[in-house]
Protein backbone atom coordinates (compact mmCIF):
# COMPACT_ATOMS: atom_id res chain seq x y z
CA UNK A 1 0.00 0.00 0.00
CA UNK A 2 1.34 3.40 -1.26
CA UNK A 3 1.30 6.67 1.29
CA UNK A 4 -0.88 9.49 -0.09
CA UNK A 5 2.71 11.45 -0.19
CA UNK A 6 5.16 8.71 -2.12
CA UNK A 7 5.93 8.93 -5.57
CA UNK A 8 5.03 5.54 -7.65
CA UNK A 9 8.64 3.93 -8.75
CA UNK A 10 8.58 5.13 -12.21
CA UNK A 11 8.26 8.74 -11.12
CA UNK A 12 10.66 8.04 -7.91
CA UNK A 13 13.81 6.97 -10.20
CA UNK A 14 12.84 9.74 -12.69
CA UNK A 15 13.28 12.13 -10.54
CA UNK A 16 16.23 10.76 -8.83
CA UNK A 17 17.86 11.24 -11.68
CA UNK A 18 16.63 14.45 -12.82
CA UNK A 19 18.40 15.65 -9.59
CA UNK A 20 21.51 13.80 -9.92
CA UNK A 21 22.11 14.97 -13.22
CA UNK A 22 21.42 18.62 -11.95
CA UNK A 23 23.78 17.68 -8.80
CA UNK A 24 26.50 16.81 -11.12
CA UNK A 25 25.88 19.95 -13.31
CA UNK A 26 25.97 22.00 -10.39
CA UNK A 27 28.96 21.25 -8.30
CA UNK A 28 29.77 25.03 -7.16
CA UNK A 29 26.54 24.45 -4.99
CA UNK A 30 27.30 21.49 -2.98
CA UNK A 31 31.09 21.76 -2.56
CA UNK A 32 32.07 18.64 -0.52
CA UNK A 33 28.83 17.25 -0.63
CA UNK A 34 28.95 13.56 -2.53
CA UNK A 35 25.77 12.10 -4.41
CA UNK A 36 26.30 8.60 -2.91
CA UNK A 37 25.92 10.58 0.77
CA UNK A 38 22.29 12.56 -0.57
CA UNK A 39 20.68 9.41 -2.16
CA UNK A 40 20.49 6.70 0.77
CA UNK A 41 18.81 9.83 2.27
CA UNK A 42 16.25 10.18 -0.57
CA UNK A 43 15.30 7.00 -0.92
CA UNK A 44 14.76 6.82 2.87
CA UNK A 45 12.38 9.80 3.10
CA UNK A 46 9.26 8.71 0.50
CA UNK A 47 7.36 12.08 1.58
CA UNK A 48 10.30 14.30 1.16
CA UNK A 49 10.80 13.21 -2.54
CA UNK A 50 7.10 13.52 -2.79
CA UNK A 51 7.90 17.21 -2.08
CA UNK A 52 11.17 17.40 -3.93
CA UNK A 53 8.68 16.32 -7.10
CA UNK A 54 6.33 19.33 -6.01
CA UNK A 55 9.14 21.67 -6.46
CA UNK A 56 9.81 19.97 -9.87
CA UNK A 57 7.16 19.99 -11.79
CA UNK A 58 6.08 23.70 -10.48
CA UNK A 59 9.22 24.73 -12.09
CA UNK A 60 11.40 25.22 -9.44
CA UNK A 61 14.55 22.41 -10.35
CA UNK A 62 15.36 21.99 -6.91
CA UNK A 63 19.43 21.13 -5.69
CA UNK A 64 21.45 20.26 -3.10
CA UNK A 65 22.82 23.49 -1.76
CA UNK A 66 24.45 22.85 1.57
CA UNK A 67 24.50 19.87 4.87
CA UNK A 68 23.47 20.87 8.26
CA UNK A 69 25.77 18.98 10.03
CA UNK A 70 23.77 19.78 13.43
CA UNK A 71 20.96 17.10 12.04
CA UNK A 72 22.61 15.33 9.34
CA UNK A 73 20.23 16.74 6.35
CA UNK A 74 20.96 18.14 3.19
CA UNK A 75 19.09 21.46 2.26
CA UNK A 76 17.45 21.47 -0.61
CA UNK A 77 16.60 25.28 -2.69
CA UNK A 78 14.50 25.80 -5.74
CA UNK A 79 16.96 26.77 -7.75
CA UNK A 80 15.92 27.83 -11.23
CA UNK A 81 17.56 31.08 -13.06
CA UNK A 82 13.98 32.64 -12.69
CA UNK A 83 10.98 32.53 -9.61
CA UNK A 84 9.13 29.14 -10.73
CA UNK A 85 6.83 29.35 -13.17
CA UNK A 86 4.41 27.12 -12.13
CA UNK A 87 4.19 29.37 -8.66
CA UNK A 88 3.74 33.00 -10.32
CA UNK A 89 0.87 35.36 -9.92
CA UNK A 90 -0.30 34.52 -5.70
CA UNK A 91 -0.57 36.74 -2.98
CA UNK A 92 1.90 36.19 0.14
CA UNK A 93 -0.49 34.45 2.49
CA UNK A 94 -4.42 33.50 2.89
CA UNK A 95 -5.03 36.54 4.65
CA UNK A 96 -3.95 38.45 1.53
CA UNK A 97 -5.70 36.46 -0.66
CA UNK A 98 -8.99 36.99 1.32
CA UNK A 99 -8.67 40.81 1.89
CA UNK A 100 -8.42 41.05 -2.10
CA UNK A 101 -11.77 42.21 -3.33
CA UNK A 102 -12.20 41.34 -6.65
CA UNK A 103 -9.35 39.77 -8.98
CA UNK A 104 -8.64 37.42 -6.54
CA UNK A 105 -4.93 34.75 -7.36
CA UNK A 106 -5.85 31.10 -7.23
CA UNK A 107 -3.21 30.91 -4.41
CA UNK A 108 -0.84 32.17 -1.91
CA UNK A 109 2.93 31.67 -1.36
CA UNK A 110 2.48 30.35 2.30
CA UNK A 111 -0.16 27.58 1.62
CA UNK A 112 1.20 26.47 -1.66
CA UNK A 113 4.85 25.93 0.47
CA UNK A 114 2.62 24.00 3.42
CA UNK A 115 0.82 21.76 0.90
CA UNK A 116 4.17 21.28 -0.83
CA UNK A 117 5.86 20.42 2.31
CA UNK A 118 8.52 23.22 1.75
CA UNK A 119 9.22 26.43 3.58
CA UNK A 120 9.93 29.86 2.04
CA UNK A 121 13.08 31.26 1.98
CA UNK A 122 13.72 33.27 4.58
CA UNK A 123 16.08 37.13 3.33
CA UNK A 124 19.37 35.67 4.71
CA UNK A 125 18.81 32.24 3.12
CA UNK A 126 17.88 34.05 -0.53
CA UNK A 127 20.90 35.97 -0.27
CA UNK A 128 22.70 32.87 0.27
CA UNK A 129 21.58 31.34 -2.51
CA UNK A 130 22.34 34.68 -4.79
CA UNK A 131 26.42 33.40 -3.86
CA UNK A 132 25.78 30.30 -6.08
CA UNK A 133 24.47 32.26 -8.75
CA UNK A 134 22.37 34.66 -10.63
CA UNK A 135 18.50 34.08 -9.78
CA UNK A 136 15.62 36.02 -10.15
CA UNK A 137 17.28 38.91 -12.64
CA UNK A 138 13.42 39.30 -14.49
CA UNK A 139 11.25 37.87 -11.77
CA UNK A 140 10.64 38.15 -7.87
CA UNK A 141 10.40 35.91 -5.06
CA UNK A 142 8.18 36.35 -1.86
CA UNK A 143 10.39 35.76 1.25
CA UNK A 144 9.45 34.93 4.65
CA UNK A 145 8.01 38.24 6.20
CA UNK A 146 8.51 38.93 10.20
CA UNK A 147 5.18 39.31 11.98
CA UNK A 148 5.43 42.91 13.15
CA UNK A 149 5.68 43.68 8.99
CA UNK A 150 2.53 41.16 8.23
CA UNK A 151 0.82 42.88 10.96
CA UNK A 152 0.92 45.96 9.43
CA UNK A 153 -0.41 44.60 5.95
CA UNK A 154 2.88 44.17 4.45
CA UNK A 155 4.70 41.48 2.91
CA UNK A 156 8.89 40.72 1.68
CA UNK A 157 10.20 39.98 -1.24
CA UNK A 158 13.46 39.84 -3.20
CA UNK A 159 15.11 39.91 -6.89
CA UNK A 160 18.33 40.80 -8.32
CA UNK A 161 18.60 43.45 -10.33
CA UNK A 162 22.06 45.68 -11.42
CA UNK A 163 24.09 42.95 -10.14
CA UNK A 164 22.61 43.18 -6.68
CA UNK A 165 20.64 41.61 -4.04
CA UNK A 166 17.37 43.26 -3.31
CA UNK A 167 14.66 43.39 -0.67
CA UNK A 168 11.67 45.28 -0.85
CA UNK A 169 7.92 45.45 0.25
CA UNK A 170 4.31 45.65 -1.05
CA UNK A 171 0.76 44.63 0.55
CA UNK A 172 0.49 41.12 0.97
CA UNK A 173 -2.88 40.91 -1.00
CA UNK A 174 -0.51 41.96 -3.97
CA UNK A 175 0.09 39.68 -6.84
CA UNK A 176 2.20 40.05 -10.23
CA UNK A 177 3.19 37.50 -13.42
CA UNK A 178 6.79 37.59 -11.88
CA UNK A 179 6.91 36.74 -8.65
CA UNK A 180 6.32 33.51 -6.91
CA UNK A 181 8.43 31.67 -4.27
CA UNK A 182 11.68 29.85 -3.52
CA UNK A 183 11.32 26.94 -1.18
CA UNK A 184 13.83 24.99 0.75
CA UNK A 185 13.42 21.58 2.24
CA UNK A 186 15.63 19.91 4.60
CA UNK A 187 16.47 16.20 3.99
Amino acid sequence: MRLEKELPPSQHQELLNNLKTRFDKNTNRHAGIAWTNVQPKLEANPAKMWSLQEMEMTGGEPDVVGYDETTGEFIFVDCAAESPKGRRSICYDREGLESRKEHRPENNAVDMAAAMGIELLTEVQYRELQQMGEFDTKTSSWVQTPADIRKLGGALFCDRRFGHVFLYHNGAQSYYAGRAFRGMLRV
